[in-house]
């Protein structure tokens, strides 16, 4: 490693000698590739916007690559943030060649970020084929509980995660998850959201309730999840059956798109929920919709630490959550939110009429959770990976 880092500091010397400042500049930017499966609007994907927006690109030259390409909602907004994004495993002849792909795209850069497991690992063992001199440092950062990953998927990111410089976490839980092996040198770095952003203007949650032809008297539940398996919609939907029968001014919105549509559309008609719970599919106003809500609900089997939970506090809106993940890590059952157990649909009805009952309650834990959502700041967790990156290629 020492003799591939005076091999490029001579070069960089050879090359500035010959360059005007702004090119000395750019030359001198560290090279960091950030390595994700899709760019679809799921949690981790939202953290590569939102590291992007706060990243010092005068010092770092980001780029990111994904494989799926049917999930690329968020690349325009990646590359108005200078971070370009290029899909590897288009068509296909790219699902078979991507990891070649990959490989060449990680002899261009100094540091490849893998936020993927199974990325993560084909990532490392591509780079054990590079020639030293050639060679990117490889880095990863776990968004999720092992226990959520196919074996196959987990049991690769197990063997190779020791080929990594440095691992991330991104809730306590998470890394508990890992193998015992596996925690050790792998450090929880807790993640978060653009701290400061505008909240929407006067009239939004008006304007949104007439627009969906909800009452304005009416209590509206927001969750915010994809389609997926660990969101543990079923969960959410008899919840809500239940709920909707005791309480009947309650309202819940359903934001999120997955590979279970067909499957959540047809319990959610068997159920007989009508325009009651509104299945809303991907939106990109999910502000806005925090902002008509009054409340928070996530239904999860599995997570890591919810992105949804974060922006939810920080528009005032109380949490009633599994007590999964890295959940319990954000909400402060009683004060901020109720935590439940998962997989209790009944547990979940009883809390959100609770919660959609109490207007004071309501009030007060909408209050903590916007003290206590400054603690998400993705500012903290981009300075951390900035100085890693730069102490790694120095080193």
């Amino acid at each position: 490693m020492a003799g591939r880092a005076a091999e490029y500091t001579e070069w960089r010397i050879r090359k500035t000698l010959l360059m005007s400042p702004s090119e000395v500049a750019l030359v001198s930017r560290i090279r960091v590739l950030w390595l994700i499966k899709g760019l679809g609007p799921g949690g981790a994907e939202q953290l590569l916007v939102s590291s992007a927006r706060v990243a010092d690109h005068d010092r770092f030259d980001y780029r990111a690559a994904y494989v799926r390409p049917d999930k690329d909602q968020l690349v325009p907004r990646l590359t108005a943030c200078g971070v370009p994004a290029t899909l590897l495993g288009g068509g296909r002849q790219g699902r078979l060649w991507w990891p070649w792909r990959l490989r060449r795209l990680m002899r261009e850069v100094d540091i490849v970020h893998a936020h993927s497991p199974l990325l993560a690992g084909v990532a490392r063992l591509a780079a054990r084929t590079i020639p030293v001199r050639e060679r990117p440092v490889t880095v990863s950062t776990e968004h999720n509980v092992w226990g959520n990953f196919s074996l196959p998927t987990r049991l690769l990111n197990a063997t190779t995660a020791g080929l990594d410089r440095r691992r991330w976490a991104v809730s306590l839980e998470v890394r508990r998850s890992m193998w015992r092996r596996r925690q050790q040198g792998s450090a929880v770095l807790v993640h978060g959201i653009v701290q400061g952003d505008d909240h929407p203007p006067a009239g939004t949650r008006g304007r949104v309730r007439r627009e969906l032809g909800i009452p304005q008297d009416a209590v509206v539940a927001i969750t915010v999840a994809n389609l997926r398996r660990e969101k543990d919609y079923p969960n959410l939907l008899h919840a809500a059956q239940i709920a909707l029968l005791e309480e009947p001014s309650l309202v819940v919105l359903a934001v999120g798109q997955g590979p279970l549509e067909d499957e959540v559309r047809e319990l959610h008609e068997s159920l007989g929920l009508g325009d009651r719970v509104m299945l809303m599919g991907y939106r990109t106003d999910v502000a806005d919709l925090l902002a008509a809500s009054d409340l928070f609900v996530l239904a999860s089997a599995h997570e890591g630490l919810p992105v949804s939970i974060m922006e939810a506090m920080t528009a005032g809106l109380p949490v009633v959550a599994t007590a999964v993940g890295g959940v319990p890590e954000a909400v402060v059952t009683g004060k901020t939110g109720i935590l439940l157990p998962p997989h209790d649909p009944e547990a979940l009805a009883r809390a959100l009429v609770t919660v959609a009952r109490d207007r004071p309650l309501r009030d007060e834990m909408a209050e903590a959770g916007r003290e206590r959502s400054t603690v998400f700041d993705i500012r903290s967790a981009v300075e951390v990976q900035q100085r890693a990156y730069a102490e790694l290629v120095r080193s």
